[in-house]
């Protein structure tokens, strides 16, 4: 087996305060406050000033996504972050997406065709749209949607993807990191493992 370079691990090292800031990074991302409130208690460390940020807020919201409230979720987002579902076509589309599933798995059907057709018709004009709002409207044949292809979209996973999305924008919308430190030390290791064994792999090609 090859032996990578010793110096690709020189300033590999990360300090006890490096951890706490990555763990609290997570925690106040993903609107766990009063956690980690006991977290710095217990910790000492002091919460940034940008971290406070609308926190109670974010978290509401996205509780309303989760629990498949999106039209609460859009009342709330436009008061918090003006604009930016507006200037955010994708986002919005996947809010009102939300409302319309839930419409179906409540069994509102004939409410879900007259809101289809009022809000998300109109995203029919734009092309990268219409292969999703045919899995949509599908969902209106079956009598028990939970039962069709297209059941994943009525799963808690689902609307779970579309909070994470949320978050993520409403703190980019706020000039504050999208990503958790966390979720971005695991994306450069995951980049930098791939180059790794992309050089281990040429070294072996070359011999």
């Amino acid at each position: 087996m090859m032996d990578l370079d010793p110096r690709l691990y020189e300033d590999a090292s990360v300090s006890d305060n490096d951890v706490r800031n990555i763990v609290l990074s997570y925690l106040m991302h993903n609107c766990f406050k009063e956690t980690a409130e006991t977290f710095l208690s217990s910790t000492g460390l002091k919460l940034p000033v940008d971290y406070t940020v609308d926190v109670d807020k974010r978290k509401a919201i996205l509780k309303f996504v989760v629990e498949g409230d999106a039209v609460k979720a859009i009342e709330l987002t436009e008061e918090l972050a003006p604009k930016l579902l507006e200037n955010d076509m994708d986002l919005h589309f996947e809010l009102l997406s939300l409302h319309f599933i839930e419409l179906i798995r409540s069994r509102k059907c004939t409410e879900a065709l007259e809101f289809g057709q009022k809000k998300l018709t109109p995203f029919g004009k734009v092309a990268k749209y219409v292969e999703q709002l045919e899995d949509f409207m599908a969902l209106l044949a079956y009598e028990e949607p939970e039962k069709s292809p297209m059941f994943h979209l009525l799963t808690p996973e689902y609307r779970q993807n579309v909070a994470d999305s949320l978050n993520r924008a409403i703190l980019a919308h706020a000039n504050l990191p999208a990503y958790s430190s966390l979720e971005r030390v695991i994306q450069q290791s995951t980049v930098v493992r791939q180059y790794l064994h992309q050089e281990v792999d040429k070294a072996f090609l070359d011999k």
